[in-house]
């Protein structure tokens, strides 16, 4: 049997800020209600980052955590890899300010920026930088500040979204190049730059100066979503040489329970195999995955040596999906 390099998470963490805003919270906001929210969404509550508190620092707890778990040490680390759309400034990059923060020695550290399908984008780059030998101990983070981009008068988006962090460890193992290995085991990812204008935000330091506001059409990503989504997930699962039934958990973005069940529908995967904490912290894109998966295993639902399928969508239109086994 050849003898391969796997790339195999080892710790996860996640963290969410104290502040919990309810639906009902955003009523007194804006012309909506909880069942409005609940019935399009399915989301009942979205945590918000305190004032002064930075996506840096919403990263750094979710990667203690994982470092934790992983029973690893800053001192161990030497990639930092951050998914976000929400970077502390406009540079250096966020992943510089966690080194720094978690007292990281001298490392690669470096952002990478696909939106929502951000975490899925910056595990198939650790995963390079592990197979080519750079990296032993990389540290893979999505955190958003997603409500500071928000239009709070535009009732279609601003109910959407929150804010969090998740984080996992990827250390690298032998494997013996079959589907049984542990670690990231196949991956799809997908652009299309020509659907901008239906999921973006209206600023940035070259054209406006300006952070900018949060814009989508709604109806359109969401058809897009469920086709797209599902082709991904086919591809990642058909590189890395498993069947889709042999899945043992789905664990999507959680953008809007309607997309979840759209794509579970599709791909036949059962809803008691779908891992969804959209209705406790809305859609915190980078982090959500990141995020679900911390929640099913700290719950118990994970385990290890389970096989593990997780996408994504986000603007750009970006898209992707990954399969990993614990």
């Amino acid at each position: 049997m050849t003898s391969v390099l796997r790339s195999v998470v080892t710790g996860v963490g996640g963290y969410l800020p104290d502040n919990a805003v309810t639906n009902a919270d955003l009523c007194e906001l804006v012309d909506t209600s909880d069942a409005w929210i609940v019935e399009r969404t399915g989301i009942r509550k979205r945590h918000k980052a305190a004032e002064g508190q930075a996506t840096s620092d919403l990263a750094v707890e979710a990667a203690r955590k994982a470092l934790a778990a992983a029973g690893r040490t800053a001192g161990d680390v030497d990639l930092i890899v951050v998914a976000t759309t929400t970077p502390d400034l406009t540079f250096p990059a966020t992943a510089a300010i966690v080194q720094r923060k978690l007292g990281v020695g001298v490392c690669i550290a470096f952002d990478v920026q696909a939106v929502c399908s951000g975490f899925v984008y910056a595990l198939s780059v650790a995963d390079g930088f592990i197979a080519r030998g750079h990296a032993r101990c990389a540290l893979v983070i999505g955190a958003e500040v997603m409500t500071r981009l928000l239009d709070w008068s535009d009732r279609g988006t601003c109910v959407l979204f929150g804010d969090g962090a998740g984080a996992v460890v990827v250390e690298p193992a032998a494997g013996e190049g079959t589907t049984d290995d542990r670690g990231l085991l196949g991956f799809s990812l997908r652009c299309d730059g020509s659907k901008q204008d239906l999921l973006y935000v209206d600023g940035g330091p070259s054209t406006t100066g300006t952070v900018g506001r949060l814009r989508m059409v709604g109806n359109q990503v969401f058809k897009h979503a469920v086709v797209n989504i599902a082709e991904a997930v086919q591809s990642a699962a058909a590189n890395a040489g498993v069947e889709i039934a042999d899945v043992d958990w789905f664990i999507p973005h959680q953008a809007n329970q309607r997309i979840l069940n759209g794509v579970a529908h599709r791909l036949g995967i059962d809803e008691t195999r779908v891992i969804s904490t959209v209705a406790d912290h809305a859609n915190t894109s980078a982090a959500s995955i990141p995020l679900a998966l911390f929640q099913g295993v700290e719950d118990g639902r994970i385990r290890p040596g389970q096989l593990l399928l997780m996408e994504a969508m986000g603007g750009g239109l970006t898209w992707g999906a990954c399969v990993v086994r614990l």
